[in-house]
């Protein structure tokens, strides 16, 4: 079962919380429009990004909702996000590593393929990776298992 929720950007941390105790969700995606300004200066100023600092505090939320990244996914960022803001902040998968724009469908990607793999099983996550337009340019992650419990007969 999935729910979508359309939310402007910099409002994203402010009403994700509303969701996560409604829905108790094992997966979420936080993502929508983000843009890194070179001309504004370096890529390690969260500063220089359109929107990357909403999803940051946006992540912080749903990761104080649930501490455990086996029992909450978290895929975060959008086009030429702040990375390694995103992880640090406690993502689970997150784009974009080299700066690069993603393709729309990469989070759907990543979710499905977490929500499609066994609960007790340690995701491939360079396998994972390699499904999305860009591979390791566009989104990078930590080691994280599936969400998905199997039964006999399916």
């Amino acid at each position: 079962m999935a729910y979508g929720a359309c939310i402007e950007e910099e409002n994203i941390g402010e009403e994700i919380g509303h969701y996560l105790e409604e829905l108790n969700p094992d997966i979420v995606v936080i993502t929508g429009h983000d843009a890194y300004y070179k001309r504004k200066g370096s890529k390690t100023d969260i500063q220089n990004y359109k929107n990357s600092l909403y999803f940051v505090d946006a992540v912080k939320v749903a990761r104080n909702y649930e501490k455990s990244p086996d029992k909450l996914a978290i895929i975060a960022g959008a086009c030429q996000s702040d990375y390694e803001e995103l992880i640090k902040a406690g993502a689970t998968f997150a784009s974009s590593p080299k700066r690069v724009n993603i393709h729309a469908l990469d989070p759907a990607i990543l979710a499905s393929s977490i929500a499609l793999s066994d609960r007790n099983q340690v995701l491939d996550l360079i396998h994972i990776i390699e499904k999305t337009k860009y591979g390791k340019d566009g989104v990078g992650g930590v080691m994280t298992k599936g969400a998905m419990y199997v039964g006999y007969p399916r």
